[in-house]
């Protein structure tokens, strides 16, 4: 088992930035490769970004040039930046270990509330 924890969430207004935190640990050797995603009430938990042991990166279009994401293996901490945030991008983000070869999550985190105001 793996365990994430998420932080760093909050509410900020459009055109700013935040930066999530997730510290993985338990089972950390296992971890292939970690990711983000956000959900909106009432829809589907969409992927945002992952990275893998070697760094290697995928974003959705929503976010590319906008959101980069990072990981510290030494700490077992992965990251999102997220630059010129929108009132759309309002939502729970959630981190998770996935899959590097399909990108589907293995284990998730809590969650985190981020809000954008306009």
């Amino acid at each position: 088992q793996v365990q994430l924890v998420e932080s760093g969430g909050g509410l900020v207004q459009a055109g700013g930035s935040l930066r999530l935190s997730c510290v993985a640990s338990g089972r950390t050797f296992s971890i292939d490769a970690m990711g983000w995603f956000r959900q909106d009430p009432g829809k589907d938990r969409d992927i945002l970004a992952t990275i893998n042991g070697s760094g290697s990166t995928y974003y959705t279009d929503s976010v590319k040039g906008r959101f980069t994401i990072s990981r510290d293996n030494a700490k077992n901490t992965v990251y999102l930046q997220m630059n010129s945030l929108k009132p759309e991008d309002t939502a729970v983000y959630y981190c998770a270990v996935v899959y590097s070869s399909t990108r589907r999550p293995r284990y998730w985190g809590q969650g985190t509330q981020v809000t954008v105001s306009s």
